[in-house]
């Protein structure tokens, strides 16, 4: 049998699982408890004190009696009269006579030890000892009703099966292990430290502190809208409402209380709680398995109290006191019929009785559950009332298990669920970042941070921290900000005291700007950088900045999506003179052109993207640096001849070939500097002498053969020649070089190298490289004497060396006879 302890343990659940034990399951739990106890008592009884009782009942015929002598041999009649006779002398005379019809009571025989003793009255049945055990056991199970002698096992039985069906959801190994991390969870987010100060702060903020902070918002956004330089008073306002800007009160950190500082321990604990939740929610509402689980488990439980109260209440009234029994057993004991009482009948009925009571009890919590579970979508739990109470507006509805196992939690307390819910709160979790932030980066730590850069202004580049430390903001000499990674920067009204602050880097980092810090940073920011992934993450502010001098955008900005960057955005930028775009356009957005009344410069720096449409170009006609980088162009675009206040033109790491429209440049009066490296131009036409007031000439990484440059002031050879490895033919004769860069003998290709008239005072000994080189002129310079190497250029031939007959001298004899042999041949 099993003890108490043993089948108690299958109802044993972990205590922190209370909390997911609403009352009816915790009702049932003791429910089962008592019944367990009642089938283990009754079955106690039974198998110690249960037994029937059972006498023949004597049948008044005479055949019976004869009919049973007749049928025994007869040596057992014998014994039977021999046995008799020994009772007494009074016995004797019956024994010779043949079995009464009816046997009646007789006066035995009184020894004189028994003599002045009561002597036994009653039927005498004629049956030892070991047939009365033999006929009680054999109508114990003839005559009582099977569930007289089963109902404790079967009562232990239904109870293990409720018992396991009502914590089945926590053995499951597909929920258990769910369950145990919700509640592992949902006990520190309980604990937690960061909960407490959460819902403390929330609850110092009453009413009428909002309606002073909407109060203070109004008024600002008032002044935004009528602080203009030029326009109207009423110009800004539908500017705000046309770029799609708009700022809340709600952020306006300067006029919420500081939360203080937590315990290191404690913001760490708290941070590991948030990215736990996250991830928790994630896994657990792709499915409903213990929401099914426990519904079915609940039916399961009803159903088996059906079947229970069906046929339990058919067999009450089957236990009695009285049997009669008839076992077939008349040849072993001359009786056909016997009477039977059995003993535990009276205490069984009202054991049963009981059991009936608890089932009942039982089957109507189950049914309350059912209609609990199936009355409402449990599936779903929202966090109305929790936004309601708290200024934590944004934590989410969930659904699936998660909402189930939140429902259940509410049963037992809901304050559970209330305090879950700040761990839910992307604005908990941000404030929490921005305690732990700030306690983390103080001062001291960002002023080691400061850098000088190279072009002597201070700058403070943070990268990918959880937030902006408020003590950036007291750097007041800092004059260039770069902000990396950071997901939830917010640009505090602090920043009013950075009066040096003239530079702002966001790298893929949206940020938020509060009204205050708004006005400061369009009335004194002069440059932005915005890098992003889509134009989308371009905060909206960006476009109202009037006094922005310069705007370097990186990231997505194709054809697609040109229409967010809004005619009325741009056309706000009024004192705008650079204009960076490094993205993949494949044409030029047509809304640049609301910039052409001051734009100077406008830089197009493609990933490879075809530039396919640049008839915008036109329209910017102030336009003095126009840089085109890595389009894909072919030719040089004839937008780009209408702009006649262009000086400088980059067209960097392009697919041009050819350069023939470069005729056009004469009509650009004032163009300076023409970058046309990294190309494949193979030849310079001629036509490039038209452009008079050309001053530089990038051609390096191109395909060029032939390059002619003569008669020009140039005094320096750029390094980059190095780079023209296809050169065969270069003349710069009649201009004011005064030093040949060793780079220039890197193009081993060269075949006729043009130095004449120029200033140069010596000819570097690399000259030899030059394998190929058949034409060298190097008359009406300055040099003294001819390198030794030079004797190593083997194809060329002294009428083909144009140089002084002295310099040609000073060479050693091996090299000019070497030279005459060349002549000859």
């Amino acid at each position: 049998m099993f003890t108490l302890t043993e089948v108690a343990s299958l109802n044993d659940i972990q205590p922190t699982y209370r909390i997911l034990k609403p009352w009816w399951d915790v009702f049932m739990d003791y429910l089962g408890i008592v019944m367990l106890m009642l089938a283990i008592f009754s079955g106690t009884m039974q198998l110690t004190r249960d037994q029937v009782v059972c006498l023949p009942i004597l049948e008044p015929t005479t055949e019976d009696a004869g009919g049973f002598l007749a049928s025994q041999p007869p040596e057992t009649v014998d014994s039977l009269w021999n046995k008799e006779s020994a009772i007494g002398e009074q016995a004797a005379p019956l024994m010779a006579k043949k079995p009464p019809d009816i046997i009646t009571p007789t006066v035995p025989f009184k020894s004189p030890e028994t003599f002045g003793q009561p002597q036994p009255t009653g039927v005498r049945t004629k049956l030892d000892f070991q047939q009365y055990v033999f006929v009680n056991q054999m109508c114990y199970h003839v005559a009582l009703p099977w569930y007289s002698k089963y109902f404790p096992y079967l009562a232990l039985i239904h109870t293990i099966v409720l018992m396991v069906s009502s914590n089945f959801w926590f053995k499951y190994p597909k929920t258990s292990s769910k369950i145990e991390h919700f509640v592992s969870i949902l006990g520190k987010c309980f604990e937690s430290p960061w909960t407490t100060k959460a819902l403390s702060e929330t609850a110092c903020e009453d009413s009428e502190e909002n309606k002073q902070r909407i109060a203070g918002a109004s008024s600002l956004l008032k002044h935004l809208s009528t602080s203009s330089e030029e326009g109207s008073p009423n110009q800004s306002a539908p500017m705000l409402n046309k770029s799609g800007v708009t700022f809340s009160a709600e952020k306006l950190v300067s006029e919420i209380p500081s939360m203080t500082i937590l315990d290191k321990k404690d913001g760490e604990q708290a941070k590991a709680l948030f990215e736990k939740v996250r991830k928790f929610r994630a896994h657990v509402e792709d499915s409903d398995l213990i929401y099914r689980l426990y519904a079915i488990q609940t039916v399961i439980k009803t159903v088996k109290f059906i079947l229970i109260l069906c046929y339990t209440m058919t067999f009450v009234a089957s236990i009695d006191f009285d049997h009669v029994c008839e076992p077939e057993i008349k040849h072993l004991t001359g009786y056909k019929k016997f009477q039977c009482t059995h003993n535990m009948a009276f205490m069984l009925k009202k054991l049963l009785v009981s059991y009936i009571a608890l089932i009942c009890a039982y089957g109507i919590i189950c049914i309350y559950t059912l209609f609990w579970l199936f009355r409402r979508p449990l599936k779903e739990y929202s966090f109305e009332k929790v936004r309601e109470e708290s200024s934590f507006s944004d934590i989410p509805d969930v659904k699936n298990d998660f909402a189930f196992l939140l429902h259940m939690v509410d049963q037992y307390d809901q304050l559970y669920s209330k305090r879950f819910g700040v761990f839910l709160s992307e604005v908990s979790e941000n404030k929490l970042r921005e305690i732990s932030l700030n306690h983390e980066w103080t001062f001291e730590k960002l002023r080691q941070h400061v850098i000088r850069n190279s072009q002597d202004k201070l700058e403070l580049h943070l990268f990918m921290l959880s937030g902006v430390p408020d003590a950036v903001f007291d750097l007041t000499d800092l004059e260039i900000l770069k902000l990396e990674l950071i997901p939830e920067a917010r640009i505090t009204a602090k920043i009013s005291q950075m009066v040096n602050l003239q530079e702002l880097h966001f790298y893929h980092c949206p940020a938020k700007v509060e009204q205050t810090a708004f006005i400061f940073l369009r009335d004194h920011l002069r440059c932005l950088h915005v890098k992003f992934t889509d134009v989308g993450e371009i905060p909206s502010w960006v476009y109202m900045l009037k006094s922005l001098r310069e705007l370097y955008l990186v990231g997505n900005l194709n054809s697609e999506n040109n229409k967010m960057i809004g005619l009325e955005s741009l056309r706000d930028l009024r004192h705008l003179k650079i204009l960076h775009l490094k993205s993949n356009l494949t044409k030029i957005p047509t809304n640049i052109t609301d910039l052409s009344p001051h734009l100077i410069k406008l830089v197009i720096h493609n990933d490879g993207t075809k530039l396919l449409v640049l008839n915008s170009l036109k329209k910017i006609l102030n336009l003095a640096e126009l840089e085109l980088l890595n389009c894909e162009l072919e030719r040089i675009p004839h937008a780009i001849f209408s702009l006649t206040n262009l000086q400088e033109l980059d067209l960097k790491s392009n697919n041009i070939r050819t350069i023939e429209e470069i005729i056009s440049f004469q009509h650009l009066k004032r163009l300076t500097c023409l970058k046309l490296w990294h190309n494949k131009i193979i030849t310079i036409p001629l036509s490039i002498s038209y452009v008079k007031n050309l001053e530089s000439l990038y051609l390096s990484h191109n395909k060029l053969e032939y390059l002619d440059v003569s008669h020009n002031s140039i005094s320096v050879i750029p390094l980059e020649v190095g780079f023209l490895q296809n050169l065969q033919h270069f003349a710069i004769n009649a201009n004011k070089v005064e030093v040949v860069p060793k780079q220039l003998f890197k193009c081993t290709k060269l075949r006729t190298l043009c130095l004449s008239h120029n200033c140069i005072s010596s000819l570097p000994e690399k000259i030899g490289q030059l394998s190929q080189l058949t034409h060298l002129e190097l008359k009406g310079n300055c040099l003294d004497r001819l390198p030794a190497q030079l004797g190593q250029c083997g194809l060329l031939r002294r009428s083909c060396l144009i140089v002084e007959d002295h310099l040609f001298d000073s060479l050693p004899m091996e090299i000019k006879e070497n030279f005459s042999l060349v002549e000859h041949k």
